[in-house]
C-alpha cells in the first residue's frame, strides 16, 4: 500500500489493500478469550483489573516501523504508510454497546482516548492523530464487540485541514475562536440546543449535512481534548455523550462519531507552516456523530455538497423528547 496526493484536493488517498489475512468472526477478535489476542498497548484502570484496553490493529492501515518514504512520481506526490493504528476495546462485554455503558464506563473511554492521542503525539514524526468510531450494520464496524480505532498519520486529514484554515482565518478576523462564538450564538437562541451538562453542550449544527447531527463541545475554549481534564468535567462528558447516543439510538442504529482535536504541535512543517502562532486561540476540540438514516444519499449525485432534508432546529427539538437514560 501507498499514500497518494491529489494535487487539486490536496487530500491523501491510500491505494492498495492492508494485510489480506482472514480474522474470525466467531469467536469474537476482540473478546477476552481470544486465542488470538496481542499484548495490549494500555489496560484501563489497571493491568490487573481491566475494564477495557488498546491493543494493535489486526490489520492495520498504517506501520508504526514503516517509513514516509517521500518521494515524487512527476508532478505528483507520494509516500509509505508510516503511522499508528490502534483499536479501543471499549468494554469485556461483547453485548455492550457504548450507549448502554454507564457514566463511568463511558468516561474509562473517554480517558483512553486522551491517554492514546498523548502518547501518540509524542512522536514528532505524526502530524494528526485521529479517533473514530464506526457503530452498527450501516456504518462499516468489522465487528459488533463495542470499539473505537485510534490511527496517527504524518498527514492532516482534509476534513481537519479545513476546519483548521476557516478557525485560523476567523481568529485573524475577528480575534475570536469561531466554534466560541458558533456556541454563544446559539445557546442564546437554543433552538439547536439538544442538552447541556456541566460545562458541555450537545447540538445540532446550523448547517447540519445528514439528519440528525449532533456535535458536542465544551463550553469553555480549549483547543487539546488531551488536555488534562478534572474527574467531574470528565464525567459530565461522559454522561452527555452517553445521553446523545441514546437519544440519536431512536432514528438510527448506526453511526460514524469522530473526535476533532488539535494536531501534534511538535510538527511545524508542510501543510501547517505558520500556523502555530494561533492555535491555542483558534481552535476548539469538539465530538461530531453522524447518524446514519437514510441507506441512500442525494449528496453525491450533488457534486459533493451536503443534502440533509431534516432541518438541524426540528432534529435538535425532536431529539430532547428522546428519552436519553438507560
Amino acid at each position: 500500500m501507498e499514500l497518494r496526493k491529489d494535487p487539486i484536493t490536496r487530500s491523501w488517498v491510500i491505494i492498495g489493500h492492508p494485510d489480506s489475512a482472514e480474522l474470525p468472526d466467531e469467536p469474537c477478535p476482540l473478546c477476552p478469550d481470544s486465542a488470538g489476542q496481542t499484548q495490549a498497548l494500555l489496560y484501563m484502570p489497571s493491568k490487573e483489573n481491566w475494564q477495557l484496553r488498546v491493543v494493535p490493529h489486526m490489520r492495520p492501515l498504517y506501520h508504526v516501523e514503516s517509513e514516509a518514504a517521500r518521494s515524487a512520481a512527476g508532478i505528483y506526490d507520494r509516500m509509505g504508510m508510516l503511522g499508528a493504528h490502534e483499536i479501543i476495546i471499549e468494554t469485556r462485554d461483547h453485548a455492550k454497546a457504548l450507549e448502554r455503558m454507564n457514566d463511568d464506563g463511558i468516561r474509562l473511554v473517554l480517558d483512553a482516548y486522551a491517554a492514546r492521542i498523548a502518547d501518540l503525539k509524542r512522536d514528532p514524526r505524526f502530524k494528526y492523530v485521529t479517533i473514530f468510531k464506526n457503530h452498527g450494520p450501516l456504518a462499516g464496524s468489522e465487528w459488533p464487540h463495542s470499539h473505537s480505532e485510534v490511527t496517527a498519520t504524518t498527514f492532516v486529514p482534509r476534513r481537519i485541514l479545513y476546519e483548521l484554515r476557516a478557525a485560523r482565518e476567523w481568529y485573524a478576523e475577528k480575534e475570536r475562536c469561531v466554534f466560541c462564538d458558533i456556541l454563544r450564538q446559539d445557546v442564546k437562541h437554543k433552538k439547536r440546543i439538544v442538552e447541556n451538562i456541566g460545562e458541555f453542550v450537545a447540538l445540532c449544527p446550523y448547517a447540519s449535512r445528514v439528519p440528525y447531527e449532533a456535535w458536542i463541545m465544551p463550553k469553555a475554549h480549549h483547543h487539546l481534548f488531551e488536555a488534562p481534564m478534572t474527574h467531574e468535567s470528565r464525567r459530565d462528558l461522559a454522561r452527555l455523550l452517553g445521553r446523545t447516543l441514546r437519544r440519536l439510538s431512536h432514528v438510527s442504529d448506526s453511526y460514524h462519531m469522530v473526535l476533532h482535536t488539535a494536531p501534534n504541535t511538535q510538527q511545524t512543517r508542510g501543510e501547517l507552516s505558520g500556523y502555530w502562532k494561533t492555535i491555542a486561540g483558534d481552535y476548539h476540540w469538539h465530538i461530531e456523530i453522524l447518524p446514519i438514516v437514510e441507506k441512500r444519499s442525494k449528496s453525491y449525485s450533488i457534486k459533493e455538497i451536503y443534502f440533509n432534508a431534516q432541518k438541524p432546529e426540528q432534529a435538535a427539538e425532536r431529539l430532547r423528547d428522546f428519552p436519553p437514560d438507560l
